[in-house]
């Protein structure tokens, strides 16, 4: 039975998601699953939707299908593709999300899909990307629905910033969890490589990190007696992820309540967050 799982911007208020999942057991009856990563990704917000299903799709089997409803409008500038990357396949515009997906893995293949002219649309995820991952699906290839390409649009500036010292990275803020906890585009591969282990100083606004945790819980001394240890929740830290990058967070904060690493660091989208190393 074929996989196929949807990432979008389209919320859950409005009909889009449902219209879609409706058009693809349409198209395939009950020969599909499909699952929801998310429907929640910021308003056309590229970077946030790839740190989602790039952390979210090799949890799939091989061969599964992955739409990505973002930014997907059809213009002359913002053209569909459909690609096999790590035996995966992923269906969405060329705005720059596939090169954030694919920045350390090369596509195995990559079209440009050329079926618009047999569809009305003015629902791309609904019509197009439907239509080609029911074709995937049923085991169709690749260049039955485009013609191949090797060039992608590329995001650079989504990168992370060395200096020419190699004393100095700077990054940016991608993504905010449902915990207000702060995810930057600063990988812990990135940081061994400029650290070296050197000291450093992690700096996001008014706010100062020198230690960098494995987990939420790793700035605990479990070996001592919790009275003698203090109030624990609400305690600032720096953590790797379980994807792999720098995350802020506040120890078991509440974002509703007692506020976030997000709103009590005072930090957003895209803003700066700076590593200096001694």
């Amino acid at each position: 039975m074929a996989i196929i799982t949807l990432t979008t911007d389209f919320g859950e208020k409005d009909y889009f998601a449902g219209a879609v999942k409706g058009a693809i057991y349409t198209e395939l009856e009950q020969q599909v699953r499909i699952v929801d990563i998310s429907h929640s990704v910021s308003p056309f917000h590229i970077s946030e939707a790839a740190y989602i299903i790039r952390n979210a799709y090799n949890s799939f089997p091989k061969g599964s299908i992955h739409i990505i409803g973002i930014d997907s409008e059809f213009t002359p500038e913002n053209k569909h593709l459909a690609v096999l990357l790590d035996e995966h396949y992923f269906i969405c515009a060329n705005n720059g999300i596939l090169s954030l997906l694919a920045s350390e893995i090369k596509p195995a293949k990559i079209v440009e899909i050329n079926i618009h002219d047999k569809l009305q649309s003015n629902f791309p995820v609904l019509d197009v990307f439907v239509k080609v991952a029911s074709h995937l699906a049923r085991g169709g290839t690749l260049e039955v629905i485009g013609k191949s390409i090797n060039e992608i649009k590329y995001l650079k500036e989504f990168e992370p910033i060395i200096n020419t010292d190699k004393n100095q990275i700077v990054g940016h803020v991608i993504y905010i969890d449902n915990y207000g906890n702060v995810i930057t585009n600063i990988s812990r591969k990135l940081f061994d490589q400029v650290g070296k282990g050197r000291k450093f100083k992690l700096s996001a606004r008014m706010v100062g990190f020198e230690n960098i945790h494995e987990s939420y819980s790793g700035w605990i001394n479990f070996e001592q007696e919790r009275e003698k240890r203090g109030v624990e929740d609400g305690k600032k830290l720096a953590l790797f992820n379980s994807a792999g990058y720098i995350e802020l967070a506040i120890y078991k904060s509440n974002p509703s309540t007692v506020g976030s690493a997000s709103t009590l660091f005072g930090l957003e989208l895209r803003d700066t967050v700076t590593i200096n190393f001694q």
